[in-house]
């Protein structure tokens, strides 16, 4: 299962590094974007969530590092303002880009018509 880190500027400007057992939390936050407190806490919080079932479903077991780290981001939290912004600075590793289609989906076969 790959691993991930995402590292957040808090709204106190401490930089904070974070651990993910899974890509997942790359369908909930986006590097560079700034996020309500409260609402990137519900994101973390849904994404530390589904990585931690996914190493349940792999594993038997659920992801204690994945809950820790859930517990911290929220003890973080709780020091701020709600409204506050928190800023995703990077996600490693990226996505790989997506790759296009080959030729043989987008090219017509010889001789069919328009």
């Amino acid at each position: 299962m790959p691993e991930m880190t995402f590292t957040v500027r808090w709204p106190d400007e401490t930089v904070q590094h974070c651990y993910s057992p899974s890509l997942v939390v790359h369908d909930h936050l986006a590097v560079g974007a700034e996020y309500p407190v409260a609402e990137f806490l519900a994101r973390a919080g849904a994404a530390l969530t589904t990585a931690s079932e996914r190493v349940r479903a792999k594993y038997g077991m659920a992801c204690t590092s994945a809950m820790a780290q859930l517990d911290d981001l929220t003890a973080r939290a709780a020091r701020y303002d709600p409204a506050a912004a928190v800023r995703v600075l990077g996600l490693e590793p990226p996505l790989p880009p997506s790759t296009p289609p080959g030729p043989a989906l987008t090219q017509r076969p010889p001789g069919a018509t328009p």
